[in-house]
């Protein structure tokens, strides 16, 4: 895809239509949400965005098998791929389904949410664009809906809700648990 890894890459460019708006999974799994997503909107591309090797491979096999063209998969860690990947104002929406909330104090300055991915988030999004939060670590939850509820570029907008055939693997594992959920616009 590139040789160049400092530099904005136009992942629309890898698309059938790079002329139709870009949705992106950030820490796509093992596919399940890409899947159901983009058949559902075949009109839409798609970009799943995973560090793990085995997961990327199992996306990639799970949407190969399902003929989604409109889906690409690319191996990569959420905050860098956002902040010095992805072009500016070039993301319709954003999905962030169960991030990593590295629970342990000691890990977490590893979380994904914090100020400086918040001006990414800001950057890269549409006009109008909008940013997907789901998680069952509440106390997570709370700290990434706070973190967008006090920043003015967003405006908080009705929680997402995938439907049962867009429920991710981990929504699954932890569907007994309560699950916080928050949808945000970026303010144009």
């Amino acid at each position: 895809m590139t040789d160049n890894w400092l530099d904005p890459l136009d992942f629309k460019a890898e698309f059938p239509h790079p002329e139709r708006p870009l949705e992106v999974d950030i820490g796509s799994g093992k596919g399940r949400f890409l899947v159901a997503r983009s058949g559902k909107f075949p009109e839409t591309n798609f970009l799943g965005i995973e560090r793990q090797k085995i997961r990327i491979h199992s996306s990639g096999r799970r949407c190969e098998r399902a003929g989604r063209e409109n889906v690409r998969v690319f191996r990569m860690e959420g905050f860098y791929a956002i902040s010095k990947m992805m072009p500016a104002n070039y993301v319709a929406n954003y999905y962030f389904f169960f991030p990593d909330p590295w629970p342990k104090a000691r890990h977490q300055d590893q979380r994904l949410f914090n100020p400086a991915f918040m001006d990414a988030l800001f950057k890269t999004l549409e006009d109008d664009g909008c940013l997907h939060v789901a998680t069952d670590h509440l106390p997570y939850f709370e700290e990434i809906r706070g973190l967008l509820q006090q920043d003015e570029r967003f405006e908080e907008i009705e929680a997402f809700v995938p439907d049962e055939e867009e429920t991710t693997d981990f929504e699954l594992i932890f569907s007994h648990k309560q699950i916080g959920r928050c949808s945000f616009r970026k303010v144009s």
